[in-house]
């Protein structure tokens, strides 16, 4: 770049580019929320069968397509509008250049150098004469302190100060001074050109319409790029609170203008994500981009270990190894395919998960099931997933289902269908809105034996259990009067229990299910007001045992929330085993009393629970706390 292209330069015309590409990821996010929201949910709301399976499928495809135009497109917003921020900052040096030499009566030529008068005291009768001068190599020199040439530069940048004091017409120094200050801005604006123009060649797609796992690797590396280029550009982000509040988080979130709110979701999804505090529909977009990209890596990685690791032979003759002969007709499974068999297992396992969690996507308007919302994903370890059904921002009733042992990213299936179960029975109870959300926000124990009998992996999920209740009151519209209740499952009340016990909880009612202890004695102490503690044992729930009990109980032997010493509300259950309290006919809509007595607990129906009978034939009171209620 020379002179005169700087100096005709506009920068607002790359940003005017950025909000043209800007609005054609709206229009592709817009596109893409349709096909979710209306054409699918559409489909889904008034037909069954196979063909409508296969349409969605179809339209998935599509979807995919206008997901990944959206996220490019705010690739390319950002780097325009980085872009334009250098060019502006190299345009207004070499302006204020310009105008002091105006003011000096300078004249700048089209090459950049800068002529200027005759000027000083004479000299053998004559005032020193009026020259031209140029840039010096030193002034063009971008002062990098890594610069390998620049103490070389400095001392000719020291000499050249020093010869100008010497300079008869003391024009030469101030015009020398100028030209440098041009130089500056042009090699300024240069170096943003070079750096910018093949980053944004990169920011196209192939030119098939088929969004390949190739693509979304292609967009994160792109995602790399555009945030190391953008680093001046992001540097003049207010960058959001470390270790900030959720009300710190969305107050910071606010406080970003839409340009700036967009470069933060591009450039780190994974980061904007996590954020309790954020609106629900920004986490959302920025994990099913996080989402897409490991699903993308995966599958990467799986054709990598397929094509270098072929399978082997799964089959081999069965021995009978104490006689050593072979058993006729029978075979076994080889050593070689169960060690190649574990490690692509290793590699493929988040996949279960992250299909559990599209499967939910592709229900929404099944039984008039709202959208969902994306509101945690990490295939990290044991993996991440909180999805909400139903916006928990617009909500009046919010329901969080935390899952006990074996709960994790590939496990998920189970607990994302319960949490659509708790809405399909807590949405048609009342006229206000209902969220309903599954949160496996937590290492959850592997196992039974000995995980489970461990108190650390609940400790170990009272802050981030803590933080995401408080991220829904510092989100939710209606001003943090959202009634909250937190259900739990099995070592999941045991998590509850620990957040109570810390000052985390934060919700309004608690329902209990298959608990073995809740770290506490007495429902008074979770924190929550009178009368507002639920509890179901169904018959044949052994999980809960003794052992159990004594392990997550409180200070009293044998305590647990289905003890009338505990003082819950006892509801009643018809339904059998440790697993079965999210059970729900589909066939007939209907949902088993078990979950709609938790369903009316959700929108505050508390009068319509059924509640189990005390001694006397007396159904407990909904507001029953204290033993003396039970004659003791």
């Amino acid at each position: 770049m020379d002179y005169s292209t700087l100096k005709s330069l506009k920068p607002s015309e790359f940003e005017g580019a950025a909000r043209g590409y800007r609005t054609l990821g709206d229009m592709a996010s817009q596109a893409k929320d349709d096909i979710e929201q209306q054409v699918t949910a559409g489909m889904r709301k008034s037909l069954k069968g196979e063909a409508v399976d296969e349409a969605v499928r179809q339209l998935r495809k599509l979807v995919a397509n206008f997901h990944y135009t959206q996220v490019e497109c705010a690739l390319i917003t950002t780097a325009l509008n980085s872009l334009a921020h250098e060019l502006r900052a190299a345009k207004n040096k070499l302006d204020a250049a310009v105008e002091d030499a105006a003011a000096a009566k300078f004249t700048v030529n089209s090459d950049g150098s800068v002529s200027y008068p005759p000027a000083g005291d004479k000299v053998d009768g004559k005032v020193p004469e009026g020259g031209t001068v140029r840039s010096s190599a030193s002034a063009e020199s971008t002062r990098n302190p890594i610069d390998p040439a620049g103490d070389a530069n400095d001392t000719a940048e020291a000499l050249q100060r020093q010869a100008s004091n010497h300079h008869d017409n003391p024009n030469y120094g101030r015009a020398l001074s100028i030209a440098n200050r041009i130089a500056q801005a042009v090699q300024q604006a240069t170096r943003a050109d070079e750096k910018w123009a093949p980053e944004l060649r990169k920011l196209k797609a192939d030119d098939d319409l088929v969004v390949a796992a190739e693509d979304w690797a292609d967009a994160k590396r792109d995602t790399g790029g555009v945030r190391r280029g953008a680093k001046e550009y992001l540097d003049g982000i207010k960058a959001p609170p470390k270790d900030g509040s959720p009300e710190e988080n969305a107050a910071w979130w606010k406080g970003l203008s839409k340009d700036e709110q967009e470069a933060c979701v591009a450039l780190d999804p994974a980061g904007l994500g996590k954020l309790d505090g954020l609106p629900a529909a920004v986490r959302d977009e920025a994990n099913r981009t996080v989402l897409a990209e490991t699903r993308a890596e995966i599958n990467l990685k799986l054709d990598e270990f397929d094509k270098n690791r072929p399978e082997p032979e799964k089959y081999e003759q069965k021995w009978d190894n104490i006689n050593q002969v072979p058993v006729q007709g029978e075979k076994q499974v080889t050593l070689a395919w169960k060690a190649w068999a574990r490690e692509r297992s290793s590699i493929a396992e988040p996949l279960k998960g992250i299909e559990a969690i599209q499967s939910r996507f592709d229900r929404t308007g099944e039984d008039g099931l709202p959208e969902a919302y994306l509101l945690g994903f990490s295939p990290e370890g044991r993996g991440r997933a909180i999805i909400a059904n139903g916006n928990p921002d617009d909500a009046d009733h919010v329901a969080v289902y935390t899952p006990g042992t074996g709960a994790s990213l590939s496990n998920s299936k189970g607990d994302i269908n319960r949490g659509v179960n708790l809405w399909k029975t807590s949405h048609p109870l009342t006229d206000q809105e209902v969220s309903t959300i599954t949160w496996i926000g937590y290492d959850a124990p592997p196992e039974v034996f000995p995980d489970a009998t461990e108190d650390k992996y609940a400790d170990g999920a009272v802050d981030a259990y803590g933080q995401f209740i408080d991220g829904l009151n510092a989100a939710n519209k209606s001003g943090s009067d959202a009634h909250i209740t937190a259900i739990a499952h099995s070592y999941g009340t045991t998590v509850i229990g620990a957040a109570a016990q810390e000052g985390r909880l934060g919700v309004d009612d608690i329902v209990f299910a298959g608990s073995p202890g809740a770290r506490v004695d007495n429902a008074a102490d979770l924190g929550v007001d009178k009368g507002h503690v639920w509890n179901e044992h169904a018959k044949g729930d052994n999980a809960v045992s003794e052992a159990g009990r004594h392990f997550h109980g409180g200070g009293l032997p044998g305590i647990d929330p289905s003890d009338p010493l505990f003082g819950a509300n006892q509801m009643v259950t018809d339904t059998e085993g440790h697993s079965g309290y999210w059970d729900y006919d589909d066939d007939k809509n209907k949902p088993s009393l078990s979950i709609e007595n938790q369903g009316r607990v959700i929108v505050g129906e508390y009068g319509k629970v059924r509640m189990k009978p005390r001694e006397d034939g007396s159904l407990l009171p909904v507001d029953w706390r204290e033993p003396s209620a039970w004659g003791l």
